[in-house]
């Protein structure tokens, strides 16, 4: 059992002061927005025999175990995170498995560097996602109904959304989803910022419904993100729950702390809320115009009190365990790789000692107890 010295990524849209305060730390007034535990190149987690890159390199199938290794190849398949925000992140959906594949070798036979910021695919693999909230945690997830979205657009009185309005009650539901987000996105910039400005102000006196759109819009005016958004149901997670973000869903977290969990890769489709690249065309090829309920997920609870949050993906595993004080050790030893993520209390794992924000990492076959009173996060595979 390793513990881990994880990195902070300090993207601009991270809280100040979330992180800060569940490690228990003074902040430093620079937005904090993720830790990364896992061995996504990018920022590996450190541990005293190197990062956990070269740990697994050395040796996978004791690492990782034999299965897991034929099932997923010589690397760790998923990425924990803990995830700040402090402002809404971009609108974007992830690609499945085999659009990732095809997106990529595309990208490779046409040359496109892998840092270009024209690129939409950084590797082959798919990027579905499970966000836990810790505190209250408001994000966008999945299409509304099409009449449910063209009546809150019709409700800001703007004139220049009637078309948009007509358009989601005239026709099927996957066309209208499709014609309208696809108008938003190649409209004129001039005309559509007057349009988002005008909006911005509707639901700024609105309130109520509107009240993020009119957040969103502060951070992102002028956007076309902004009425994108409005698309798309708005969901409020108590501390404990989750949602699940499959392939082709939009979504786009706006404000909270939570656990976040992914299959290692970093393909992104923006459809808004950001000034990097938005690649129209395949974004529609790959976004699932459907109308969908966000599904919040709440954990299963297990006698061995193990809480389960399921999903239908094999390369990650994420579980709870809420322990209370005097409790006996629970035994998580497992076939399969493992981290250990304390995100409450005082949590003892192996001959480690964690508190909120510290982690290990745990070998396949590798005895793992933990005890103590606490909450702690398991995340592993499935084979």
């Amino acid at each position: 059992m390793d513990r881990l010295d994880n990195t902070v990524r300090p993207y601009a849209w991270g809280s100040t002061t979330a992180i800060p305060q569940l490690l228990g730390v003074e902040p430093t007034g620079e937005p904090q927005a993720e830790m990364w535990m896992g061995a996504h190149p990018g920022a590996p987690s450190r541990t005293g025999r190197g990062t956990l890159v070269e740990v697994i390199e050395a040796d996978p199938e004791r690492e990782l175990g034999a299965p897991a290794v034929a099932r997923f190849g010589p690397r760790l398949p998923f990425l924990l995170k803990i995830l700040a925000a402090g402002a809404p992140l971009s609108l974007q959906v992830h690609p499945d498995l085999e659009q990732a594949k095809e997106g990529y070798a595309d990208e490779e036979r046409r040359h496109i560097p892998v840092d270009a910021p024209y690129r939409n695919y950084k590797d082959a693999n798919h990027k579905p996602e499970l966000i836990c909230a810790l505190t209250e945690f408001d994000g966008l997830c999945g299409f509304r109904d099409p009449a449910e979205a063209a009546g809150l657009l019709d409700g800001l009185g703007v004139d220049a959304l009637k078309p948009y309005v007509d358009l989601l009650h005239a026709r099927p539901e996957d066309a209208a989803l499709r014609e309208v987000l696809t108008a938003i996105l190649t409209a004129d910039p001039d005309e559509m910022a007057r349009t988002v400005t005008a909006a911005t102000s509707a639901c700024a006196r609105l309130g109520g419904a509107y009240a993020p759109y009119a957040d969103i819009a502060h951070h992102y005016p002028g956007d076309p993100g902004v009425i994108a958004a409005m698309l798309l149901n708005h969901v409020r997670l108590q501390p404990g729950e989750a949602l699940f973000l499959g392939a082709g869903i939009p979504h786009a977290y706006l404000n909270g702390l939570g656990v976040e969990i992914m299959a290692n890769s970093d393909n992104v489709l923006r459809c808004g809320l950001t000034p990097k690249h938005v690649d129209v065309p395949e974004l529609l090829r790959v976004v699932r115009f459907e109308p969908s309920d966000p599904g919040v997920l709440r954990p299963e609870a297990f006698p061995d009190g193990e809480e389960l949050y399921a999903t239908p993906i094999d390369e990650f595993r994420l579980s709870r365990y809420v322990l209370p004080d005097g409790a006996a050790a629970h035994d998580l030893t497992r076939a399969t790789p493992q981290i250990l993520l304390c995100t409450a209390g005082t949590v003892k794992a192996g001959e480690y000692e964690l508190t909120p924000g510290q982690s290990v990492f745990v070998p396949a076959h590798e005895k793992a107890e933990v005890s103590g009173a606490g909450t702690v996060f398991r995340a592993t595979v499935i084979v």
